[in-house]
C-alpha cells in the first residue's frame, strides 16, 4: 500500500489507546470470571458452609455454572488474542487494513470493532464457513 494510504499517526495513537482500554477491561473480566469459577469450592459457591453434603441437583448446576464461567473466559480470550494482534498491526502499519485482501476498513467500523481485521466481505464469508 502506499505510503499516503496509510492511517494518520493522531488516528493510530487514538485506536492504540481505544485498544489498550478495552485490553484492560477484559483482562479485568477474565480475572474475575477465572477467579469466580475456579477458586470458590462447591460449599462456598452455594453458601452451604455446613459439613453436610450438597444435593446431587446443587452439584450439578455449580458444574454448569463454572462451564458457563469458563467458556466465557474462552471467548474473552479470544477476544483478548484478537485486540493484541490489532495492536502489532498498528506496529506493522498495517492496522486498518483487510488481512485478506488489503483493502482499507471504514473508520467507523473501527471505531465500533477497532480489533476488526476483514473488510465486511471476508467477515461475512468467514461467518458463513464457521457456521
Amino acid at each position: 500500500m502506499p505510503k499516503t494510504e496509510r492511517m494518520k499517526k493522531e488516528k493510530l495513537i487514538v485506536f492504540r489507546k481505544l485498544l489498550d482500554r478495552q485490553r484492560g477491561e477484559i483482562s479485568s473480566q477474565i480475572q474475575h470470571l477465572g477467579d469466580e469459577a475456579l477458586n470458590k469450592t462447591l460449599r462456598e459457591s452455594s453458601g452451604n458452609l455446613s459439613s453436610h453434603t450438597l444435593h446431587m441437583a446443587d452439584l450439578a448446576t455449580d458444574n454448569y455454572d463454572r462451564d458457563f464461567s469458563l467458556s466465557l473466559v474462552g471467548n474473552e480470550q479470544k477476544v483478548l488474542n484478537r485486540i493484541d494482534e490489532a495492536l502489532k498491526r498498528i506496529e506493522d502499519k498495517t492496522y486498518g487494513y483487510c488481512i485478506k485482501c488489503g483493502k482499507k476498513l471504514p473508520e467507523k467500523r473501527l471505531k465500533a470493532v477497532p480489533y476488526a481485521e476483514l473488510c465486511i466481505k471476508h467477515q461475512e464469508e468467514e461467518e458463513s464457513v464457521n457456521k
